[in-house]
């Protein structure tokens, strides 16, 4: 086909388009950003209770200080000897209290808990939004089979397109080129349709919501 014969069809087509606009049917959808029914929970309340409802487990810490001592008791109630971390920000936070729980991940070969940090928490839908540019990289969050995020109460946001423009804020456009949206344990039904928990990540999730401002430079 020559190119004056392939100009003349594309003309054609594009005055049919032109002549014959289809009408939005529902021309106020388009316009309508809150889909949602708001309830009178809280953020972090509602964060709470859709977490806990897919299985998750959600302790609630007034400051820092409470966070050392929530997941010290938690360690104690468990038995666990070790939570490995990537993050620097607890690593330190421990390491200034000489409390030796929370160690280096380092090659991660031989982890069982692996603590982070996360972008932020989706309170509708219970989610934890984690990224590649996070110091825990891709690997810890889905290589130990029991994960434990943390949060702050600034990191809390509505939905999931609230998470999506914060990340926007703090990268400056130049999002992560991974960002995972983690919805309680990981589950699949896809053998015989038996719910198995903890086959494509960890078995076990824990968040601990810090209230109070994150303010770690980034």
């Amino acid at each position: 086909m020559s190119s004056q014969a392939r100009e003349i069809i594309l003309s054609s087509i594009r005055k049919s388009l032109s002549e014959s606009e289809v009408p939005i049917p529902f021309p106020e959808a388009e316009k309508k950003t809150d889909f949602f029914a708001k309830d009178d929970l809280t953020a972090e309340e509602k964060f709470a209770e859709a977490f806990t409802a897919l299985g998750g487990k959600f302790v609630y810490c007034a400051d820092e200080h409470e966070l050392i001592v929530q997941l010290q008791a938690l360690a104690d109630t468990m038995g666990w000897q070790q939570i490995q971390s990537k993050d620097s920000f607890l690593l330190q936070l421990f390491a200034d209290k000489n409390i030796d729980l929370l160690q280096d991940a380092g090659d991660m070969h031989h982890i069982e808990i692996g603590l982070s940090m996360c972008e932020c928490l989706v309170a509708r839908t219970g989610s934890v939004i984690l990224s590649a540019a996070q110091e825990s990289g891709r690997s810890l969050p889905v290589y130990a089979p029991i994960h434990i995020a943390v949060a702050f109460s600034n990191q809390v946001v509505w939905d999931i397109a609230d998470g999506i423009q914060l990340m926007h804020n703090k990268y400056e456009g130049k999002l992560p080129s991974m960002m995972s949206l983690t919805t309680g344990p990981s589950r699949t039904a896809d053998i015989e349709k038996t719910l198995v928990v903890g086959v494509h990540g960890p078995k076990e999730v824990y968040v601990f919501l810090v209230d109070s401002d994150w303010k770690k430079s980034e």
